[in-house]
């Protein structure tokens, strides 16, 4: 690298100036246009830039295309240690449970009065499935609905969309079943009892890795017990079968074993 001039002459007054100004700074005659580039010696050496492609018919100049952006995938689970990946991507059935749910006690609680509507279905085959959507009283139905979205997203991020959906049937129409099984005379219904199994789902597994000690997450356990006790409460508010949700509980209690030891031996 060639090393600069100590200074130039100005062309008008004859006064030796910097070779880094642009006027001379004594009569103000305009010296360059711009002021030279000061190379640094430990700047890194930038690589040429590469010309378009030549060929092609013609010999015209065919410019190189570009590739698309990289983008990163979904994070899988155990791929990076302390933090749980989403495997299963948005938890479409957890809203269509939601959905159901709301849009059947809606067309039903404004057309007739709740209890008629829920004793209306009570001679059907299948009022097990449908009782299961249905719950008497606006506080009743959200308190229910909230557990099942928020507990239905939890299982399904981490098990799937067919766990959610096994885990509803069985803890919400197979509850009712059961009780409706041990006292046939009461008109069972209420979605509590699938909330509930979806709580206990989620829970257990939550509560054998800490007892291990291994557990590495962040849950509000005590968050999740007034949840608990809201949903144990829905009954006492409305004509839910309280039977029903202590059947929904222990169906998903189980259930939650069942993927705690699933969870352990593919640890």
């Amino acid at each position: 690298m060639s090393s600069p001039d100590l200074f130039v002459v100005c062309k008008n007054c004859q006064a030796e100036v910097s070779p880094y100004i642009t006027e001379c700074p004594y009569c103000g005659t305009r010296l360059r246009k711009r002021a030279p580039r000061i190379e640094r010696p430990d700047a890194p050496v930038k690589p040429p830039k590469r010309g378009p492609r030549l060929g092609g018919r013609g010999g015209g100049a065919r410019p190189r295309q570009q590739s698309s952006a990289q983008r990163l995938g979904r994070l899988r689970s155990g791929e990076i240690p302390g933090i749980r990946g989403d495997e299963h991507g948005r938890p479409y059935a957890t809203m269509v449970l939601v959905a159901m749910s709301f849009g059947l006690w809606l067309s039903l609680a404004f057309y007739v009065r709740a209890d008629f509507a829920i004793s209306a279905i009570g001679g059907d085959p299948w009022r097990f499935f449908t009782a299961a959507f249905l719950n008497d009283g606006t506080a009743a139905q959200f308190a229910a609905v909230l557990g099942i979205g928020l507990f239905g997203w939890l299982i399904e991020r981490r098990h799937g969309p067919i766990a959610v959906v096994a885990l509803f049937l069985l803890c919400g129409p197979g509850a009712l079943a059961a009780a409706s099984a041990i006292d046939p005379g009461t008109l069972v219904f209420g979605s509590h009892g699938a909330a509930l199994g979806l709580l206990c789902a989620w829970l257990v597994p939550v509560l054998l890795e800490r007892s291990r000690g291994d557990g590495d997450d962040d849950a509000d356990l005590l968050g999740v017990l007034v949840i608990a006790a809201v949903l144990l409460l829905v009954p006492l508010l409305s004509q839910g079968s309280a039977l029903a949700g202590l059947f929904g509980a222990a169906f998903g209690a189980i259930a939650g074993l069942g993927f705690g030891v699933a969870r352990r031996s593919r640890a």
